[in-house]
């Protein structure tokens, strides 16, 4: 299987990230797998939607496994992640782009607030 160019930049982008970077490529992935699921969802593809789903998914077990527990709102921002697999869940069981579009706004938010604490600790290192 011959690697494109544009796969090679991806590979290198996530091996050369901080691990805060990682966190900023994981919400974005989440949103895109989540305007992707609706695109899906529109054109009646429910293989292709269900798939995206899990992706999503699978972001989100992921921000779980590498949370940070020594943190006070590390409790919080696990009951958010849980509710937010859940709501995945129940959006792919009854193909619901209502629940898509809260937690894609959910992500959105968690993205936005995570790059301006990237940026206010860069200017205090």
């Amino acid at each position: 299987m011959m690697i494109t160019a544009a796969q090679k930049y991806q590979n290198n982008q996530v091996t050369t990230a901080t691990p805060g970077e990682l966190t900023l490529m994981l919400f974005n992935g989440a949103i895109k797998f989540i305007k992707q699921t609706k695109v899906a969802l529109q054109e009646k593809k429910m293989d292709k939607a269900n798939e995206f789903n899990l992706r999503v998914q699978d972001i989100i077990s992921e921000l779980i496994i590498t949370l940070d527990r020594s943190y006070p709102i590390s409790e919080q921002l696990l009951m958010m992640y849980d509710y937010m697999n859940h709501r995945m869940i129940e959006s792919n069981i009854n193909k619901d782009g209502s629940i898509l579009d809260e937690i894609e706004d959910l992500f959105a938010q968690f993205r936005d607030v995570w790059k301006e604490a990237m940026i206010l600790s860069k200017q205090h290192s």
